[in-house]
């Protein structure tokens, strides 16, 4: 296998800064031990006008048959096939892109110690590769670099260039080049998509795989237009890590979007409160509540707005008069916890129909919440900023429209019954605000009139008689299906 990187320069800025970039000197031919063979370093020109550096990856075909026997863990996808003959040896693929990793590896950080200023300036670069599978052929290669910025090159290698008539191979010669991308992002780029467009891997693709992925795709896959299929190939299409990357990945791209950072978001859970919590009498009687009033409009297909942990989608599984329940919420970390807390993996293909858990913000419309029975939004609104909520007003009310809403939010009033909660706290210290039951009415009432819904206020746990219930519940029913009714 071999791949060029080459950059052009001057007496100013000479093209051997290159050498600096990757940690291996120019003048010098190197050599590093892998897993399947000997990676080779050297400079075929390296003057201040033009530097070219080559890794040259020398595979031993008998580890590589050794380490692939099978299917199990480390088995090669291709070893089983053909262990006698097949391209592995030749032909850039993963075991390329982990020699990258592994004698770049600084480089792929962005890392000079020597001479920090270098990786954040953009170089002249141009990237050969002399074969390269690509399965969905040259098309393909260029829809994955050229978005990245590169100007692409893919020429189809003849399945025989004796027998023009055979046509081309799954082979090409490729050639990038760019002017506006730092060497540590050109690096990262090659590092993801020469397993993509080879569409194996040669080792056993496990969880620790996504963490890679993002690593590697930060600040370019979030946004890429072949996200899905990138993401997909690279895990070796293995379903479940495929949705925990695009769950990810969304979730970085809802914080661009936000100007925010990740972690922000993604508080619905905090760290050390994974394990699943014993729900407070409060808790229970909440979900019975949406449940009655849930049973009592007739539901049957249930959307569950801000779902955490799951707990409400738990109970409503458990009654079969709900036939499809949706649990959508903007925290991958909630989400982990709600699908274990359901054990989505091992349940029933029947079962399994009527659940789906989606990863979405309410912040934004949303195409797949419209057309359901019922939304329910419990302990969901008093955690975003107010002048956010016309926002989340227009996404449910407005664009998804299901005929019953029920939101559920703290009687601020109740507080002073909490005996360990201090005057003037909140409940929750993610809580942006807390509403007394004349402003949850005021607001419930204008989202109905602006809306078309009719709304009912009911209290949720023990209603007393000086401050009301700790949590105040508003029933919201679409115009029509109130006068139906």
């Amino acid at each position: 296998m071999f791949l060029t990187i080459s950059t052009t320069g001057s007496a100013e800025r000479p093209a051997t800064d290159l050498g600096f970039l990757l940690h291996k000197h120019p003048e010098k031919a190197q050599r590093f031990s892998t897993s399947y063979g000997t990676a080779h370093v050297l400079y075929p020109e390296g003057d201040a006008e033009r530097c070219t550096a080559a890794l040259l990856l020398e595979v031993d075909a008998v580890a590589l048959v050794r380490r692939g026997k099978g299917k199990g863990r480390g088995g090669a996808p291709d070893a089983a096939l053909a262990q006698y003959v097949n391209d592995r040896p030749y032909a850039a693929s993963s075991l390329l892109a982990v020699a990258l990793s592994a004698v770049f590896s600084s480089a792929m950080r962005g890392v000079c110690n020597a001479r920090p200023e270098l990786p954040g300036r953009p170089l002249p670069l141009r990237v050969e590769i002399p074969a390269l599978p690509a399965r969905g052929g040259p098309g393909l290669v260029g829809r994955l670099f050229e978005p990245l910025g590169w100007t692409v090159g893919a020429e189809p290698v003849a399945l025989d260039g004796e027998f023009p008539q055979w046509g081309d191979s799954r082979y090409v010669r490729l050639v990038l080049e760019a002017e506006t991308l730092t060497l540590a992002e050109a690096l990262r780029h090659l590092y993801v998509l020469l397993p993509v467009l080879d569409d194996a891997k040669h080792y056993w693709v496990a969880s620790d795989e996504v963490d890679k992925l993002l690593r590697a795709g930060a600040g370019w896959l979030p946004g890429h237009p072949e996200q899905r299929l990138i993401t997909s190939r690279y895990l070796s299409r293995r379903w479940s890590l495929t949705r925990e990357a695009m769950e990810r990945l969304e979730l970085v791209r809802l914080a661009e979007a936000d100007d925010s950072d990740v972690e922000e978001i993604d508080n619905a859970v905090a760290a050390e409160t994974e394990a699943e919590e014993k729900p407070t009498p409060l808790a229970v009687q909440r979900r019975e509540a949406i449940l009655a009033a849930l049973r009592a409009a007739g539901a049957s297909r249930v959307l569950d707005l801000g779902c955490g942990q799951g707990q409400l989608v738990q109970a409503l599984l458990r009654d079969p008069s709900f036939t499809e329940v949706v649990g959508l919420d903007v925290s991958v970390r909630a989400l982990t916890i709600a699908s274990r807390r359901l054990k989505l993996d091992r349940m029933g293909e029947r079962q399994a129909a009527r659940v789906k858990l989606l990863q979405g913000s309410l912040a934004y419309t949303d195409k797949r919440l419209k057309g359901y029975d019922a939304a329910v939004l419990s302990e969901v609104i008093e955690h975003l900023d107010l002048p956010r909520l016309p926002a989340l007003e227009y996404a449910v009310f407005g664009a998804a429209r299901p005929r019953t809403v029920l939101v559920t939010t703290p009687n601020v009033e109740y507080n002073v019954r909490w005996e360990s909660l201090p005057a003037g706290h909140v409940r929750h210290g993610d809580h942006r605000f807390e509403w007394t039951r004349d402003e949850f009415r005021a607001w419930a009432r204008t989202v109905a009139e602006r809306h078309g819904y009719d709304v009912e206020f009911a209290p949720v746990g023990p209603d007393d008689p000086e401050v009301g219930p700790p949590t105040q519940m508003a029933v919201f029913v679409t115009a029509q299906e109130a006068k139906a009714a």
